[in-house]
C-alpha cells in the first residue's frame, strides 16, 4: 500500500532562487523605486519644458516691445528705419539695448522678410545662430 506524499515545504537557499529581471521586477521595493524614478523624471522633463516656453514668451514680449519702438520710430521720421536698435535706445524710444531670455541682442531688417513695406524683429534663438531653426519672431 503506497501512502500519498505529503506537501513538504520548499526550502531555498540564497544561491537557488530565482535571477535575473523578472525576479527582480517581482520585488515590491523594485517596483516602488521604478515607479519613484519614473515620476521624477516625469517632473524634470515637464519642467525643463516649461522653462524652455517661458524663455520663449519673455522673448516675444520683448520682440513686441521692440516693434512697437520702431513703429514709433517709423511715424516720427516718415517711415524710415532706424539704423540699428542702439539708435532708438539714444533716441529714448528703448530704455536700453534689448536682449533676448539667452542674452542675445536682438535683430530687426528693415525692411523685412514678411513684410517688405515695413521690418522684422527676430531673436536667434537659444543657440544664438543668426537664422537658425531655433529663432523667435
Amino acid at each position: 500500500m503506497m501512502r500519498a506524499k505529503r506537501d513538504e515545504p520548499k526550502v531555498f537557499f540564497a544561491w537557488e532562487k530565482r535571477r535575473g529581471l523578472r525576479a527582480l521586477l517581482a520585488r515590491a521595493p523594485t517596483r516602488k523605486g521604478l515607479v519613484v524614478a519614473g515620476g521624477v523624471g516625469a517632473f524634470l522633463f515637464l519642467r525643463e519644458r516649461e522653462h524652455v516656453a517661458a524663455e520663449v514668451r519673455a522673448t516675444r514680449a520683448g520682440i513686441g516691445a521692440v516693434s512697437t519702438a520702431v513703429a514709433a520710430w517709423r511715424a516720427d521720421h516718415d517711415l524710415t528705419c532706424p539704423a540699428s536698435l542702439g539708435e532708438l535706445v539714444s533716441a529714448g524710444y528703448l530704455h536700453g539695448v534689448p536682449r533676448d531670455a539667452w542674452g542675445h541682442p536682438l535683430r530687426m531688417s528693415c525692411p523685412g522678410r514678411h513684410d517688405p513695406k515695413g521690418f522684422d524683429v527676430s531673436s536667434d534663438g537659444p543657440d544664438g545662430v543668426p537664422g537658425g531653426t531655433d529663432r523667435v519672431q
